[in-house]
């Protein structure tokens, strides 16, 4: 991929926020988003600020179309043509319920921005970077998880039903933009030392990672951050609709 403004979703915090930061010490213009958490948002744009990359910060909604439309719109005035999108903004409720005590809030906003997010997200990007519409191509990296395919019994099964989604999406939509310059690909880690857990009542399961992980220990955000990288700036241009397990050997 060529040094074009990549947006990454979910930017502010966690494997995001290390994302941002690995794109800014390459050079590449980053916009990056984020909806509540604004002190964390402000500080890592200070921060790239202070060390004079190029960027952009937008606070907006991935769930909701206009809110999305905008923010690519913002992205580009900033930044000019996007070549690069990283779908990573997430939503996770309380961690060690059944599907069976679900309540349909959680349920309905880990759909709303997990999967509908991602989708609408990946419709802006395609619009923004198909050739057929007169763009020059480029990549979008979904950040799934390997509950896809474990399910997260007892835990988070909604999490991981909508990361199986977010699966179907990298695979369907690298089909239909293959030739359009497009290249779709996953990223798929186990688990990750990030705030996630601690925010969704369950900080143990860091530590829960080190037991069952042949590796010894959760993945560094920053270890899920150069398999993105890679995967969106040095990858081959043969590589789209697979989705790349991190896992530490689980």
């Amino acid at each position: 991929m060529n040094q074009s403004a990549v947006l990454v979703t979910g930017g502010s915090r966690g494997i995001g926020a290390e994302i941002v930061r690995a794109l800014a010490k390459r050079n590449v213009p980053v916009c990056f988003n984020y909806l509540s958490g604004a002190e964390a948002a402000k500080a890592l744009a200070g921060e790239l600020e202070a060390q004079g990359h190029k960027y952009c910060l937008v606070q907006a909604d991935v769930a909701d179309p206009q809110s999305v439309e905008r923010m690519f719109a913002e992205a580009t005035q900033a930044l000019g043509p996007l070549g690069g999108l990283v779908n990573n903004a997430c939503f996770v409720g309380k961690a060690g319920r059944k599907v069976e005590n679900l309540d349909y809030e959680t349920l309905r906003k880990t759909f709303d921005v997990n999967v509908i997010g991602a989708f609408l997200c990946a419709q802006q990007a395609v619009r923004h970077m198909a050739t057929s519409s007169g763009g020059k191509g480029g990549r979008i990296i979904n950040v799934s998880s390997i509950a896809a395919r474990t399910g997260s019994p007892n835990d988070w099964v909604d999490y991981a039903a909508s990361k199986a989604a977010m699966d179907a999406l990298t695979l369907g939509l690298a089909r239909e933009t293959a030739q359009q310059g497009i290249r779709v690909t996953g990223v798929a880690p186990a688990g990750v030392a990030t705030d996630l857990h601690a925010n969704a009542g369950a900080p143990e399961r860091v530590e829960r990672f080190s037991h069952i992980t042949p590796i010894g220990r959760a993945a560094h955000p920053g270890e899920i951050a150069d398999v993105v990288l890679w995967a969106l700036l040095d990858a081959p241009d043969y590589l789209t609709s697979s989705t790349i397990e991190v896992t530490g050997g689980l």
